[in-house]
């Protein structure tokens, strides 16, 4: 990932985008409603911490160099990736680019519809926007993706990945937690419904 006029301007383009849409819906929190800025600087936050990660990866190591931190169990290394998230399906980058380009829009539409009756969930889809949006810019400019996080498990290593990577799946892992949360309070209200309604009618 070097550091060249392309690359900085990608980035600031996307700041520049992201910012736009916290301008634009500034000052409506009316009744309580939480804005879409503070989702959209969620995804930021997120942005900035990956590309700098591996902007420092890149420009410090050299590829497959290794940094011990936790003995062997975690390392920190240089690794390219022209894969999806954790290597899968290496090689598809125009496939990933288009995918990434309908998840983006579906988050960013999804995510100011869901944050007018959710929290948990737009928290969800801002850290999938953030890791989603980092690597497509790796993807768009260099064809592949920094990943620097390296865990073994005895002989077993897990698939290098990074810090988008890491938040696209604690961002999944969320909006499966709000689905059961929701599906559960669904039947909770289901449940005391039918319970009024078996009072109303023994009455």
């Amino acid at each position: 990932m070097p550091c060249n006029g392309r690359y900085l301007e990608a980035c600031a383009t996307i700041y520049k985008s992201l910012y736009s849409i916290r301008t634009a819906d500034r000052g409506k929190n009316k009744n309580g409603v939480t804005t879409s800025v503070v989702y959209f600087l969620i995804a930021l936050i997120v942005f900035l911490i990956d590309q700098g990660t591996k902007y420092l990866i890149a420009t410090r190591l050299e590829i497959a160099e290794q940094i011990p931190v936790i003995k062997d169990f975690f390392i920190i290394t240089s690794h390219r990736n022209r894969g999806a998230a954790f290597g899968i399906l290496e090689g598809q980058q125009w496939f990933f680019i288009v995918i990434t380009v309908i998840v983006v829009a579906g988050i960013v539409w999804y995510l100011n519809k869901a944050r007018k009756t959710r929290k948990l969930l737009p928290t969800a889809l801002s850290l999938v926007l953030g890791g989603a949006v980092g690597n497509f810019l790796d993807r768009i400019l260099n064809g592949e993706v920094v990943d620097f996080l390296m865990f073994n498990f005895g002989s077993y290593t897990f698939p290098i990945f990074n810090v988008a990577d890491s938040c696209i799946v604690v961002g999944v892992a969320l909006i499966i937690l709000d689905t059961l949360l929701d599906v559960k309070g669904e039947q909770e209200v289901t449940e005391v419904k039918e319970s009024q309604e078996v009072k109303e009618g023994n009455e």
